[in-house]
């Protein structure tokens, strides 16, 4: 039996709880995580306190329960169906069996692992066909401008705040060749995405786990993407601040907001100050609803100064105004 500094013997040798993380050496502590402590580990404590040797006398991590989605989830799914095939005629992009196919697996997945956290309040057949998809979709017009003035369809988009992967995933369900990046401050939601892309088997499509402040820093994202696009992550001060720094001279920030008129008045300055120039202010109407919808194609014509954004919350607290 050990025997502690006052040479008696000790009668338990676990650790007592007022002693647990602060009479032991870090190798100790380090040793107990694992399980692996032994005699040797007991001796280099900074206290008497000794531990089990037995590995058993630690307690297995339970392992996270993957979240499922059956077949009978997916079947639900198709409910959304004629509203996707509607909606898609309404602004002129047909879609084929197999994007309404992917759109169904995807409207599935967004209902299981929204019961277990928060990606969206929408949730009903036509909210998540035409509040998310359909709206999402309302970029590829723009988008296949922008593939026309470059002679190219492979383009790259970075969609900063994309929360539950609008509007990113469906643009690349519905265009294979462009390269999607996904940028979201929540790992949990980031694991949502990476669940959705494998089962999708989408390709040419990224995860970034970061707050945009700070991935706009970075060279490998900085100033390296053709476009930039946002959905109601803040007001457009903000938005500009958040997206101009990942778009190349010469390339646009497609900016989704509802009514605009007044933000575009304000946002102003900050699009100078970001090097870039209102180009053009798309209305209408979502189809289906009367929901007002504006898309702002933001045009970047000189590089963002390096000290933005800012960091430590700035643009939102201190917007450009």
């Amino acid at each position: 039996m050990d025997k502690n500094r006052s040479g008696k013997p000790e009668k338990d040798n676990r650790i007592k709880p007022d002693q647990k993380g602060k009479t032991l050496s870090p190798e100790a502590k380090k040793a107990l995580r694992s399980g692996s402590m032994g005699a040797s580990a007991r001796k280099k404590a900074s206290s008497g306190a000794t531990v089990r040797s037995k590995k058993s006398e630690t307690a297995p991590v339970p392992a996270r329960e993957p979240i499922v989605t059956s077949e009978e989830d997916i079947s639900r799914a198709q409910e959304i169906s004629p509203y996707l095939t509607t909606g898609s005629h309404d602004i002129s992009l047909p879609l084929s069996a197999e994007s309404i196919k992917a759109f169904q697996v995807y409207a599935a997945m967004l209902r299981k692992w929204n019961e277990k956290m928060n990606l969206t309040n929408i949730v009903d057949d036509q909210g998540i066909a035409i509040r998310h998809f359909i709206d999402s979709l309302t970029l590829v017009a723009h988008i296949e401008e922008e593939e026309r003035k470059l002679g190219r369809q492979d383009l790259s988009l970075i969609d900063v705040g994309t929360g539950a992967g609008f509007p990113g995933i469906p643009l690349k369900v519905t265009m294979p060749q462009l390269r999607v990046t996904l940028l979201d401050s929540l790992k949990k939601r980031v694991n949502f995405l990476d669940a959705v892309c494998e089962t999708l088997q989408l390709t040419g499509i990224t995860t970034i786990h970061s707050r945009a402040e700070e991935a706009a820093k970075n060279k490998q994202y900085r100033e390296k993407f053709d476009i930039a696009t946002a959905r109601a992550v803040a007001s457009l001060p903000t938005l500009c601040e958040y997206c101009l720094p990942y778009v190349k001279v010469g390339g646009v920030f497609l900016a989704m907001k509802s009514h605009a008129e007044d933000e575009i008045e304000t946002a102003k300055k900050a699009i100078v100050t970001l090097g870039g120039t209102l180009e053009d202010v798309h209305e209408f109407l979502l189809p289906g609803t009367d929901m007002q919808r504006t898309i702002l194609v933001i045009r970047k014509i000189r590089s963002t100064p390096a000290s933005y954004p800012r960091g430590q919350g700035k643009p939102d607290k201190e917007p450009i105004v």
